[in-house]
């Protein structure tokens, strides 16, 4: 049933679910920081007080999240920690398979079949993939083995983390510094390593990075 309290604590869930307080995932979304406080979920003589379906876009397109993934949350199933939250297994790939070709398809799915499978986080979208870190250029951060966990589809910005493949078939972790429709501004996340600006047309893929295994 789709309620106010129900609507409001799976704003809240939404919120937690990566990592933000509400005035967090207010500010990520482009909004005023004390849109979601709990004074205004309440008019000043009590009447309840409803999101706006702009604001719920907003922060659904902010995350990365589904729509069925905040539905879910307003029906209560799935969040993490209750039995509902049910892992799947997705392909896993190492970053040697990543930047070779044929491995995926335009858009940076994986393609084809027989890869072996890894469990998601129950937080993970339907896009979602695995890669693990062979190497050590990732350190301090990423070491040899961790799994990442990926989704090629989500909305980037300043400071996400990403995992970025390009032309030539290189395939690195870098932190998001800048993105225009001309180039992409990577910084490193290990010192030895040099930050990066690449120009757009010699990138294949960008996927955020939205969970690691360590």
């Amino acid at each position: 049933m789709l309620s106010h309290d129900r609507v409001w604590a799976a704003i809240d869930a939404l919120a937690e679910r990566y990592s933000l307080s509400a005035s967090g995932l207010a500010r990520r979304a482009g909004l005023d920081s004390t849109a979601f406080n709990k004074s205004k979920r309440l008019s000043s003589d009590g009447r309840p007080r409803w999101p706006s379906t702009e604001s719920l876009a907003k922060i659904i397109e902010a995350t990365g999240a589904s729509l069925d993934e905040f539905t879910g949350l307003i029906e209560g199933r799935g969040p993490p920690g209750t039995e509902s939250a049910r892992p799947r297994s997705v392909p896993l790939l190492g970053f040697v398979q990543a930047g070779a070709g044929g491995f995926f398809d335009d858009a940076g799915f994986p393609a084809g079949q027989g890869w072996d499978l890894v469990e998601l986080p129950a937080q993970s979208t339907e896009s979602a993939y695995a890669l693990q870190v062979q190497g050590d250029s990732m350190l301090p951060l990423y070491r040899n083995g961790d799994v990442l966990i990926v989704e090629p589809g989500a909305v980037t910005r300043k400071g996400d983390r990403v995992v970025v493949k390009t032309t030539s078939g290189e395939v690195m972790a870098k932190v998001l510094e800048r993105q225009t429709v001309k180039s992409i501004a990577l910084v490193s996340l290990n010192p030895d390593h040099p930050d990066r600006d690449i120009a757009m047309r010699d990138v294949e893929w960008v996927a955020r990075i939205v969970w690691a295994s360590q």
